[in-house]
């Protein structure tokens, strides 16, 4: 981030520079401006010498290296991981941990957002409030429920697979079917139900 945000602080860098040029002191413009010596003497440093530049950009105030900065080495691991697997970075941040290497959430994070590996939240998405996670502290009260597409390389889904977990009991079903709609879904779950033994509470 730069040290100052003026709009117009480098188009009076460039009149500063032009006023010197013309045959003014630093000393003469200084006064005339309202800043030091020093600093016109600064500008005139920087100052490029095509007379048609109108200005003389903001650097930023950023530091070029910091004593914590993660190496090189461990930010492409970071990137490799992200690649590899598409997860998000809570996920990412667990395998270096696994390994023995220290490194923060929130330098994960600071990687890949600054690889463009993190996709922002719209600020134009509608927020809506969620429940409560229900908690699986008994059979047949959450089970999990998702499908597979099994395909051949840039055609179109040959044939689909359901599958079924109960998150307390760890059992699972799964069925292959053809095609997938909303009757489907219901028979898929009627036939984990009856393969279970018992009736779900929660989808």
């Amino acid at each position: 981030m730069a040290y100052t945000t003026n709009p117009r602080l480098p188009r009076v860098r460039m009149d500063a520079v032009k006023l010197v040029r013309s045959g003014w002191s630093t000393r003469k413009v200084a006064e005339h401006l309202g800043y030091s010596q020093s600093v016109i003497v600064q500008w005139m440093k920087r100052s490029p010498w095509n007379w048609r530049l109108r200005t003389i950009p903001t650097r930023s105030s950023r530091p070029h290296s910091h004593p914590k900065v993660l190496s090189q080495k461990l930010v492409d691991a970071v990137v490799a991981k992200r690649e590899e697997h598409d997860r998000y970075a809570v996920v990412v941040h667990r395998e270096p941990k696994a390994a023995g290497v220290v490194v923060s959430l929130s330098s994960v994070k600071c990687t890949l957002r600054r690889k463009g590996l993190i996709r922002e939240r719209s600020p134009w998405k509608r927020w809506h409030s969620t429940i409560p996670r229900p908690v699986a502290e008994k059979p047949c009260e959450l089970v999990q429920i998702d499908k597979i597409h099994i395909h051949f390389r840039g055609s179109k889904p040959i044939f689909y697979v359901f599958t079924l977990i109960d998150l307390f009991s760890r059992f699972a079903y799964a069925k292959v079917v053809w095609h997938i709609n909303t009757h489907e879904s219901l028979r898929f779950v009627q036939e984990a139900e009856q393969a279970a033994g018992f009736s779900f509470s929660t989808v």
